[in-house]
């Protein structure tokens, strides 16, 4: 294409820019104590981060991945100026925070984005002890990925709520996908890899690819960890060193308990106390059905410590407030639940026209799994597709597919006819199994079928199973004093089958009663819980602040296509409280 005088004319640009030049590089980041009445400016704009050999875009809060660690007292409340100098619109959720609605950072619901050039200042209240933290809720799934994303430690008001540590560290957990010196570039239309989310192939560990921190022999360290991926889940241990589960989401257990690790989908959050009883080295390690990986290192040395805090470590505390709530909640496990919601998927990309037919049906995430009838798949629940008659594979090394007849190169042995068209996907299989009964998908199992996935291809739902209605027509509303119990249902009739972490805004917090029928063995106070594929969870919702709340999928390509919705919460009628299920709000 040219112009009037022959001279080239660029087409428009698809992607959001992956260009360094000129760009400031990435900070370390702060930690920021703050005192109630406290202002600070959050400046949101792109650096350019070392990561191993490459140098690449991202996108930080005050020029560090992660952004500002800010350090906040329980019961107080300070102002946050946001600038927006980055390449696109932008807001600033405060995930987890029962704050006024209107600072709750969700686009064209609570506040006209910051658009660029823009500045809007949040008024942030924390009500609750805990580990928080902030992200962008307008194209989440660019902006989230690039780097933004920030912790937030609210310090209790009771001095004795968690035990004495020497140390602490605040560590996020993240990935980033690296193809050709740059991070994988993003469309400017909307999301991509919404089947299952974008895996990153680089694990960032505080916003580092090879995390370094320091310890002493005999001390006790508290890890404050959040999982800020947009769909990699992390089982999260320190190999060699004993571990103490102290809190979750918004507050403490109500036991602690020792662990040898600790599962975190997306936004999710956990307060471990780790002693480390001899000096060497330790890893942070991400352990998955079939492999490990490294996160970050430990170095501890043999020097003397200031104090040793063995045996308050050794204390396994109970929370007398989440004691006092198991008998209160001991009569809602039993009873129906108020709201019933679904994970429902349809993927069009896969299954085209449902009146397909075909004389043979495989899997796309596992081609060695055919039938002669159409139906799912016994290793992960998917639902078959229409399987090409012409192709082959080994029946020692079903990874192995090939479009000709020929002999496996793993060991020589004949090709049998399979019949599968899912090839691109099974040269993945090789290093990452997806027969877990787990109803977890640890890794990116189809990654071509998943990078050709957009909110047009790849459907995901929300649906009340009372009304039938999907995702933003959801009509819900609650009052302040409610205990809502809401089934969250994700059952294995659907195209894609898998797991959504679950996320409710500050309407209030809430608490698992039930696990597929099983009370939660120990309750903590949460605001996201994990659904695995097959799965059946009811939580009990404490609402307790008025506003327009969101709830969604926290995989941001799931939410950023629309697997999300809204509902109203109004002031307590005159009348006592419902204890018992929403209020009538007509």
């Amino acid at each position: 294409m040219t112009g009037t005088n022959d001279t080239p004319v660029e087409a428009p640009a698809t992607t959001f820019s992956t260009d360094v030049t000129g760009l400031d590089e990435c900070l370390a980041p702060a930690l920021v104590d703050l005192a109630s009445g406290d202002a600070f400016e959050l400046r949101i704009a792109p650096v350019v981060k070392q990561i191993g050999k490459d140098r690449v875009r991202m996108i930080a809060y005050n020029g560090s991945i992660p952004g500002p660690t800010l350090r906040v007292r329980q019961g107080s409340e300070i102002s946050v100026r946001v600038r927006n100098d980055a390449d696109t619109e932008a807001t600033v959720h405060w995930h987890g925070l029962c704050l006024d609605n209107k600072y709750d950072g969700v686009p064209y619901e609570t506040q006209d984005p910051i658009a660029i050039g823009g500045d809007f200042t949040y008024q942030v209240r924390f009500p609750d002890a805990g580990l928080y933290w902030y992200h962008p809720h307008i194209r989440e799934d660019y902006g989230l990925d690039m780097g933004l994303y920030g912790n937030l430690v609210v310090e209790p008001g009771d001095p004795d709520y968690w035990p004495p540590v020497n140390r602490e560290f605040v560590i996020t957990l993240d990935d980033v996908l690296l193809e050709e010196g740059q991070i994988t570039p993003y469309n400017l239309d909307g999301p991509n890899f919404v089947a299952m989310g974008r895996f990153g192939n680089v694990m960032l560990t505080g916003g580092e690819s090879n995390l370094e921190h320091n310890a002493r022999a005999g001390e006790v360290v508290r890890f404050y960890f959040t999982n800020t991926a947009n769909t990699r889940i992390f089982n999260v241990g320190i190999p060699g060193a004993r571990m103490k589960l102290i809190g979750g989401d918004s507050g403490r257990y109500e036991r602690h308990t020792f662990v040898e690790d600790v599962l975190l989908s997306p936004s999710e959050r956990a307060i471990i106390d780790v002693l480390f009883e001899t000096a060497g080295a330790f890893t942070i390690a991400h352990k998955t059905p079939t492999q490990s990986y490294v996160l970050g290192a430990i170095n501890v040395t043999d020097e003397p410590i200031d104090e040793s805090l063995l045996a308050q470590f050794e204390e396994l505390r109970t929370c007398p407030d989440l004691t006092a709530e198991r008998v209160r909640i001991d009569g809602q496990r039993d009873r129906a639940p108020d709201k019933t919601l679904a994970f429902e998927s349809l993927m069009p990309l896969l299954y085209g026209d449902p009146s397909t037919t075909a004389d043979a049906w495989t899997c796309p995430m596992h081609p060695e799994v055919v039938s002669a009838e159409q139906g799912t798949c016994p290793e992960c629940g998917m639902k078959l597709i229409a399987a090409a008659p012409a192709a082959w594979t080994c029946p020692m090394h079903p990874e192995v597919v090939s479009a000709e007849q020929g002999t496996c190169p793993e060991c020589g042995m004949k090709l049998i006819a399979v019949g599968s068209d899912a090839v691109p996907t099974a040269g993945h299989a090789e290093t990452h199994a997806h027969a877990t009964p787990d109803g977890l998908e640890w890794e990116d199992l189809m990654p071509d079928i998943n990078r050709a996935s957009d909110s047009g291809n790849m459907i995901w739902k929300l649906v009340d199973r009372d009304t039938g209605q999907a995702n933003g027509e959801i009509d819900w509303a609650f009052s302040v004093g409610d205990q809502v119990k809401i089934r969250l249902v994700n059952d294995l009739d659907q195209d894609h089958p898998m797991h959504h972490p679950f996320h409710i805004h500050g309407a209030g917090r809430f608490l698992v009663l039930c696990r597929d029928g099983e009370p939660d063995p120990n309750l903590v106070w949460k605001d996201t819980v994990l659904v695995r594929a097959n799965q059946t969870v009811d939580i009990l919702l404490d609402v307790s602040n008025p506003g327009q709340w969101m709830a969604h999928c926290h995989i941001a390509e799931h939410n950023q296509s629309g697997m999300m919705f809204s509902f109203p919460v109004t002031e307590a009628l005159s009348a006592p409280a419902n204890t018992t299920g929403p209020a009538d709000p007509r």
